[in-house]
């Protein structure tokens, strides 16, 4: 099972800038603010692998991304990870799910934005 972390190490934060900037700017992100709330096997990352799993935070959705990210913090080289091995209608996993921490910050934000707010849990998806 990942290791989920929702403190990024401080060696694997440019990378991780990097890679929510080139994710802000995609047309996945539509046009939504995201942030990094966690991030999935941080020591695999910090043993010179050059995937990073993170969890992004934004608009009203909170979803896994894999990201490839290599060269130097000048001339970054950023892709999605799983974007040749995984089918485009391919469904999360469901033990991928956002930790605690990030769904109550989320949660309560919608709170203070509405009335009330309707959550579905599903499987394990949310």
């Amino acid at each position: 099972m990942p290791q989920v972390s929702e403190t990024i190490p401080e060696a694997l934060k440019p990378r991780v800038d990097a890679a929510l900037a080139w994710f802000n700017a995609s047309a996945d992100a539509a046009e939504d603010e995201f942030k990094v709330t966690g991030i999935l096997d941080a020591d695999e990352a910090l043993s010179g692998s050059d995937e990073l799993r993170l969890i992004l935070c934004g608009g009203d959705r909170c979803e896994q991304r894999s990201f490839r990210v290599g060269g130097t913090v000048d001339a970054w080289e950023i892709d999605f990870a799983d974007s040749a091995l995984a089918p485009q209608d391919a469904k999360p996993q469901a033990e991928l799910d956002p930790p605690p921490g990030p769904r109550l910050r989320w949660l309560d934000e919608k709170l203070s934005q509405h009335a009330f707010v309707v959550l579905l849990f599903y499987r394990g998806f949310w």
